[in-house]
């Protein structure tokens, strides 16, 4: 996937999606955890503040202690993190892991015994969470307002929900990879009906379809229909253009018979040069014509068609050996019956007949026609033992790509005509030098 991926982008936007949701829930999850750990600890502490405003009490001495011990050692561990502490008056009572410290208290006491959450500050400067209640003594344990607090380092809260964090993390990772995959599968199904079109017009530009069909989902349907449309319409001006092509070339033909004749006539009242120059002027003209003619009966390139190679070489051979040209010749073929190639057979006629009448016209002795399929593709090789094409007009025929007629190398309007018929079923044509003349391979797929 490139960085214009359409797959690439979704993916990317599914996996950020999920990464910043899974955070999100992540920091909602440690938010939600740390306050029912506060609300939890918030009940235990109060728990503990009501047993110790119940254990006060006096000894034999008659000095305020805490009769009950509370049952948590971390109050008998100096520095632990949970405290207590009950002032009375002046009398402080503390837990002993306050140690030598005491827990400042705000200036007003909670109102009407009611408990009171809070932050205060605890030995080293420590945050605690801290719940406190203020009660009146009974007469028996000397009346009086009693202040008693039970605190907790919120450190300790802090480090729980950390803990619970990382021991999310594994979770939430897993959960991440999972979803991941899941936004590439759906982005891959999502996707697949473009694929198909891509295929498909593929499949259309090989030749092996004509439209991409209405077999798409409904969101992909209404493209296909208007590709489809744009393909009959551009078949339609081609077709019409074949039409106006055949219909022009045609209607140039009567004026260069007329022409033909005139040349004749100036010739018979001794007007040679004049006649010469006609004839040379309609000869390229009627070379441009024919041209034409056979390019507007070029079959347009579809998926049926079909062409057996050997049995078109055969039929083309057979007329051209009746010829003069083609009477005195050694003909060699080898061209395997079962070639088959995505060509009307007409138009691989026509190129064949071209390149076997060339071939015929400039060879000494022999000539040689062989085929065999090659990637994909059938090549078919039309050599001979003539005199070549020079050098020079060889590359700039080539460099042309299909104005063969202009090239000056003596090859004609038929090389022409053949790199056309090539061209237009996605072929391709090749001269070149061999050491025994000239060797033109016409390529064109396999069927």
């Amino acid at each position: 996937m490139t960085r214009g991926s359409l797959r690439l982008r979704l993916l990317l936007a599914g996996a950020i999606s999920v990464i910043a949701a899974l955070t999100l829930s992540a920091f909602g999850l440690t938010v939600l955890f740390k306050q029912h750990v506060e609300q939890r600890d918030a009940a235990d502490l109060t728990l503990y503040l009501n047993q110790i405003i119940a254990g006060v009490d006096r000894d034999a001495n008659g000095k305020l202690v805490m009769a009950n011990r509370l049952a948590d050692p971390r109050f008998t561990e100096p520095l632990s993190g949970l405290y207590w502490q009950v002032q009375i008056g002046q009398t402080i009572l503390r837990s002993r892991s306050l140690w030598d410290s005491h827990l400042t208290l705000p200036d007003a006491a909670p109102a009407g015994g009611a408990i009171r959450e809070d932050h205060i500050q605890g030995p080293n400067g420590a945050d605690l969470i801290a719940v406190e209640r203020s009660v009146m003594l009974p007469r028996n344990l000397g009346g009086g307002a009693m202040r008693t607090v039970v605190a907790e380092d919120a450190a300790n809260i802090a480090a729980a929900a950390r803990s619970f964090a990382a021991d999310l993390a594994p979770y939430l990772v897993l959960i991440a990879a999972f979803l991941i995959a899941a936004a590439y599968a759906q982005v891959a199904v999502g996707l697949r009906p473009l694929i198909a079109v891509r295929r498909q017009l593929a499949a259309i530009r090989a030749g092996q379809a004509r439209r991409l069909g209405q077999t798409f989902p409904d969101e992909i349907l209404p493209l296909a229909t208007e590709l489809d449309a744009l393909l009959a319409a551009r078949e339609a001006q081609i077709e019409k253009a074949r039409t106006r092509a055949g219909d022009l070339a045609h209607g140039l033909k009567t004026p260069l018979q007329v022409l033909a004749g005139d040349v004749e006539r100036l010739r018979a009242k001794g007007d040679a040069d004049i006649a010469a120059q006609i004839e040379q002027v309609a000869s390229s003209m009627r070379r441009h014509v024919d041209r034409e003619l056979a390019r507007a009966r070029m079959a347009a390139g579809g998926p049926e068609a079909r062409a057996c190679i050997a049995d078109v070489v055969e039929r083309v051979v057979g007329v051209v050996v009746r010829t003069p040209a083609g009477a005195n010749l050694h003909w060699s073929i080898d061209v395997p019956s079962e070639l088959i190639g995505r060509i009307d057979p007409d138009d691989l006629a026509e190129a064949i007949g071209n390149l076997v009448e060339n071939a015929a016209r400039y060879a000494r002795s022999k000539v040689t026609i062989l085929g065999r399929h090659e990637r994909g593709c059938i090549v078919i090789t039309v050599s001979d033992d003539g005199p070549g094409i020079a050098p020079q007009h060889l590359e700039s025929a080539l460099s042309r790509g299909g104005h063969f007629d202009q090239s000056g190398s003596g090859a004609g309007l038929g090389l022409a005509i053949v790199g056309d018929i090539a061209e237009a079923w996605d072929g391709r044509f090749d001269l070149r030098n061999s050491p025994s003349g000239l060797a033109v391979e016409f390529r064109v797929p396999a069927a």
